[in-house]
């Protein structure tokens, strides 16, 4: 059965409908597992293939590179081509990418794989929710929303637990090879439930110029941050670097000229939506850098095991599920600049109390509880107002790529900052298997993230209307959603309400 936009739909208690939730579900709990996962087993990882601190940096962007790169275009394929078959077809390959990582026999094989299941991850992570709003009926597609948000975070909650055990159990091959499994099921639900669906008015090229420029930038400079933290020579951070560079301001003048941009730059004549993706780069800059290196400072400089090093971030996760719809209704009730000025100066001090954590902290519920406990409060106040506000910001015909770029944005501060942070703080290649070169490292990273959730708190506070958006903009905006039960540790979540069709093409009757 193949289903266009303007279908009646499926009712969400039908056998169909609860197939397709428990698919798009498993699907991207996929993905989500494997961003909280792998950063718990980095030290592991380092210690097995004697890799030096650029292999885990570059394991870590590897993925996230590939990822931020073309989950613009993810969505629009499966608009085109069907979004059970594409979803599917990111399914597989992220499945075969996993199993790559797991057999890697060196660090650049595990790299190498990572890339691939970024690809993967492109064409699964945006296809989960664009099967969600083309398959029910419109009256219960905010109810399936919120089930495959809430259920998703569960997965999120499941990852630190499930990774640690796995890292120090069998071995953290098994966080790749995990997925080999999840994903044979995924693969016969949607084979067999699940209806196809496309957009009929789904028209014109695909921006593959703009795509690969936008990779080759983030490439460039990604390669020379992490080069000059193991101090070579000046040609080999310099030429990356130009190259990068290059490569982005080819891309902008591409996106200014191509028929159907990846990135149409009209999205950024609204102030408020620039601005908003600023406090995103900040914010999920922040966010990107305690994760990647909170999981060393527990296990190399405090002695904790995998296990103890995943449960000891589980508050964040579990107060993003409990407050994050408070937090969106608030917003709505009392306009977004208090909770997003608010919500990053909590994470800021929930990040300098984690300074406190070191080779002697002994106890995790006096040292590393009340930190993690005060993070999450910050996080829960601003990651829903955050996704609403950008929303809000932009026509309602521009709110599915006004999505993605935001959600883009978060992915490429995540990139930037494992880059950069080893650099920023002095840890270099073999520092990482220090205790007390990691602690000292620790510490100026707390500080440096810190100022970035200062800085993004700042930014919102001088930028934000108090009140309501429309009256801010002065246009039609789209309707502010209340991002239910989302948790979005990598990344904001995508837009519960617009389409995932290729940037520039008509959208079709109804949301998909």
């Amino acid at each position: 059965m193949i289903q266009d936009q303007g279908g009646a739909g499926v009712p969400l208690a039908s056998r169909t409908g609860r197939w397709v939730l428990a698919c798009s579900v498993l699907g991207s709990g996929m993905a989500l597992l494997d961003g909280t996962i792998v950063n718990i087993a980095l030290p592991r990882i380092g210690e097995d293939l004697d890799a030096p601190l650029s292999a885990l940096q570059w394991t870590v962007n590897g993925y996230m590179l590939t990822l931020a790169g073309l989950i613009l275009l993810g969505g629009g394929l499966g608009d085109r081509y069907g979004r059970r078959r594409v979803f599917v077809v990111g399914v597989v390959w992220f499945a075969l990418a996993s199993a790559l990582c797991g057999i890697a026999p060196d660090d650049g094989v595990l790299i190498a794989a990572r890339a691939l299941q970024g690809v993967g991850g492109a064409l699964l992570t945006p296809g989960s929710l664009a099967l969600v709003q083309s398959t029910f009926r419109p009256e219960d597609r905010a109810k399936a929303v919120g089930a495959w948000s809430g259920l998703g975070g569960v997965a999120g909650a499941v990852g630190p637990f499930l990774g640690g055990w796995l890292v120090d159990g069998p071995g953290w091959r098994w966080i790749f090879l995990v997925n080999l499994p999840v994903a044979a099921v995924v693969v016969a639900i949607a084979v067999r439930h699940v209806p196809e669906s496309r957009d009929r008015n789904a028209s014109g090229s695909f921006d593959v110029r703009g795509a690969a420029l936008a990779a080759l930038c983030l490439a460039g400079v990604t390669y020379a941050l992490i080069s000059a933290s193991g101090h070579p020579s000046w040609p080999a951070v310099v030429v990356p670097a130009l190259l990068g560079v290059a490569c982005g301001v080819a891309f902008w003048r591409t996106e200014r000229r191509v028929g159907h941009p990846m990135l149409p730059l009209s999205v950024f004549s609204s102030r408020l939506f620039t601005s908003m993706n600023v406090v995103t780069l900040c914010l999920y800059a922040a966010i990107g850098g305690v994760f990647f290196i909170l999981p060393v400072q527990l296990q190399i400089a405090a002695g904790y095991s995998a296990l103890r090093a995943g449960l000891a971030t589980l508050p964040v996760t579990v107060l993003m599920l409990a407050l994050s719809a408070p937090a969106g209704a608030l917003a709505q009730r009392i306009g977004p600049r208090l909770p997003l000025t608010v919500g990053p100066l909590v994470t800021a001090a929930g990040l300098l109390l984690l300074m406190r954590l070191g080779p002697g902290s002994s106890s995790y519920w006096l040292d590393v509880l009340p930190a993690v406990v005060v993070q999450g409060l910050g996080m829960s106040l601003f990651v829903a107002p955050l996704t609403a506000t950008v929303l809000a910001s932009v026509d309602v015909d521009h709110a599915g790529i006004a999505s993605g770029v935001n959600n883009a944005a978060a992915r490429v501060a995540q990139l930037l900052i494992v880059a950069a942070l080893p650099l920023a703080v002095g840890l270099s290649d073999q520092a990482y298997r220090s205790p007390g070169k990691v602690n000292d490292a620790f510490g100026s990273a707390m500080l440096i993230c810190a100022g970035l959730c200062a800085l993004a708190a700042l930014l919102a506070f001088t930028l934000v209307p108090p009140q309501a958006l429309a009256e801010a903009e002065g246009a039609e905006p789209a309707a502010q959603p209340q991002c239910r039960a989302s948790c979005g540790v990598n990344a904001p979540p995508l837009e519960p309400g617009g389409s995932h069709r290729v940037p520039g093409e008509p959208a079709g009757d109804a949301p998909g």
